[in-house]
Order: structure tokens, then sequence, then C-alpha cells
């Protein structure tokens, strides 16, 4: 299957390790966003919203990452510990991609993206949401090993691949130590892991670069 991506983005890394996790080869194309790649005609034709992650499963494209992390687990997982069909878990589990998308992730977007295009990262009010984003994140873990459930599922996968974009970053963990804990066992136990990172540390490299430009 096709699966049109950039290592920068995890949204695109959360994808393969899920694909790593069942067992699944992706064809990777790389797309570069800063040459527009991501708008070109052929691309335009698979996904009219023009954002990456996108896969082609036999003629069959969609996006979104949680959405093809789900679809990757129910479709070619050997089991359905990934996405238990336990209603209660299930619901748990999609409560925990939703924070992801919608709460852990654009704080990330909003404090951290705005070097892309200043060369500075965002403002104190920004950054405050950051942390009460994590603040939640700490409480969702009290007293647990994963974020649903008493094993690694496509929500621990999810929120690893933003978790670990902080970390690049070097957000401090250290001060939630529910989330220290927990990320410190899902590293060892994602596959995939060591490909996540390597795309957390390019994102920074990148980073790293626009705001040293601005400073210069």
């Amino acid at each position: 299957m096709d699966f049109y991506y950039t290592p920068l983005g995890s949204g695109c890394r959360i994808v393969v390790m899920v694909a790593k996790a069942v067992g699944v080869d992706l064809a990777k194309k790389h797309l570069d966003t800063s040459k527009m790649e991501h708008l070109k005609p052929e691309f335009l034709k698979l996904n009219p919203q023009h954002t990456i992650p996108t896969l082609v499963d036999h003629g069959f494209p969609f996006w979104e990452s949680r959405a093809i992390a789900v679809y990757l687990v129910e479709k070619y997982g050997k089991d359905d510990s990934l996405f238990p069909k336990d209603p209660k878990i299930r619901a748990v589990i999609n409560q925990r991609l939703y924070f992801d998308m919608g709460i852990l992730y654009v704080a990330l977007a909003n404090y951290y993206y705005k070097a892309f295009a200043t060369g500075h990262f965002g403002t104190a009010e920004e950054f405050k949401k950051v942390e009460d984003s994590f603040e939640l994140l700490n409480t969702f873990l009290e007293g647990q090993d994963y974020l649903a459930g008493d094993h690694l599922t496509v929500a621990d996968i999810a929120i690893l691949g933003s978790v670990s974009t902080f970390d690049a970053l070097e957000f401090d963990l250290s001060k939630y130590s529910n989330v220290a804990k927990w990320y410190s066992n899902a590293k060892k136990v994602t596959p995939g892991w060591e490909e996540n990172w390597e795309g957390a540390l390019e994102l920074k490299k990148v980073i790293d670069a626009k705001k040293n430009a601005t400073a210069n």
C-alpha cells in the first residue's frame, strides 16, 4: 500500500509505528510540503484536503493519521489487542485519540510550530496550554501503565507520536511523573519506536535551523 508522508510529522510517525505493530509493509512516498508537493494535481486527486499522512490501500485512498491507525489495526491486526472490541475499552481509546488530536497535538502545533513561520516559539499563554495538556495526560495515567486498559493499544501509539515530539523539542517531561513513567515503558514496547524517534529528531533539526536563521 502507498503511504504519502513526511518523517517530520508526528501523525505520519504514528502510522509507521502502527503498521510495524500489525506487520504491514508501507510503500513510503515522501512529500516535501516546503516544495508544495502536496498540492500537485495527482495528489489532490487522491486527497482533495492535500493533507499528510495519506494512505492508499488497494485503490482506496483516505487520510487522517488516527483514522489510518485504527483502519490498519482493524483490517490487518492478527487480533484485537491494539483496538479491543469491548465497547468500554474502545470508548476510552477513542477518547484518548480525540484528546491527542484536539488537545495535545493542537498545543504542540500552536506553540512549537510557530517557529516554521516566525523562527520563534509561541507565546507564554500558548506554552501554558502545553502544560495544561500534560497535566491532563498525567491525570489519565494515574495508577495506570497504559492509556486504555492493561496493555499497549493504538491510543498509546498515537500519543507516543505526540509526546516523543515534545521530548525531541526539549519539553521537560520529568515534571509529570505518570507521563514520564508511561513514556519510558512505551518506548520499549512499541514497534517502530526507533524510526519514530529519528523523525522527531529530524523535525528538531529543521526547527532549530529556522530559529538560528532568524537569530542571525
